[in-house]
């Protein structure tokens, strides 16, 4: 996943990239990611979660109670803006949940938020990384309204930079559950690598962060997953959005 230009960089995405080097661990690049938003985004909250589709769905930051809320409404209710931005891989921007078009679209939710929450816009921004999503990066305003487009763009690179950001920080196997020190058995992790970069026709970079990628939403070891990629039980096929 390639950066943003120099010029296209907004305070957001400055923010995060300033911090890659300093970042102990996901909470705290979440933390880091939703600060630059409340400070650089026309909202009042922000939290950012990991598989929100998922039962196994994980808040990692909030920045207050509403925020805490709204993700436990969508848990609850199994329906709202970050639950379809994870299922779709697209932003959803909901600019006034009290419009007829969203209310319809989740009617429960809907009536929910209004009925529990200050919150009247919402914009969810998931975490990327070709057809798997990693998380979801919330944001609401108490008042109703769209981002302004250099708002929403920088927002949607600062989410496409915590991914690549979260995505390389389990390089070390002793961050991440699913990289075991079986990553010491190179050999497989390797040659998996290659077949992938073969079915997908990218680097080995990009190859090795979807199987990344790929053991992250499923909560596997990257060992087990390139056991099964050498062995022919799993194979990688492009993105369609690929071809866009």
């Amino acid at each position: 996943m390639s950066g943003p230009a120099d010029g296209q960089v907004g305070p957001v995405t400055r923010a995060v990239l300033a911090g890659a080097g300093t970042v102990r661990d996901d909470r705290d690049l979440a933390e880091r990611v939703c600060r630059a938003c409340l400070t650089g985004q026309d909202v009042d909250g922000a939290a950012l979660m990991l598989r929100p589709a998922s039962v196994a769905r994980e808040m990692l930051w909030a920045s207050d109670g509403t925020a805490t809320l709204l993700d436990e409404l969508e848990f609850s209710l199994g329906e709202g803006a970050c639950t379809e931005a994870a299922a779709s891989g697209r932003p959803v921007l909901v600019p006034d949940v009290c419009d007829t078009a969203d209310a319809c679209r989740w009617p429960v939710f809907a009536a929910a938020v209004v009925e529990r929450t200050p919150a009247r816009a919402l914009f969810a921004l998931p975490l990327q990384w070709g057809p798997v999503n990693l998380g979801v990066l919330h944001l609401y305003r108490r008042t109703p309204g769209s981002l302004p487009p250099d708002q929403r763009g920088d927002a949607l690179r600062a989410a496409s930079a915590a991914t690549s950001m979260m995505l390389g920080s389990r390089t070390d196997p002793g961050d991440s559950p699913w990289l075991d020190a079986g990553i010491g058995n190179r050999a497989e992790v390797h040659q998996a690598t290659g077949m992938v970069l073969a079915q997908l026709g990218i680097s080995a970079t990009e190859a090795l962060a979807r199987m990344r990628a790929h053991a992250f939403s499923e909560q596997r070891l990257l060992t087990d997953v390139a056991h099964d990629i050498v062995c022919r039980r799993l194979r990688f096929t492009p993105d369609p959005s690929s071809f866009d």
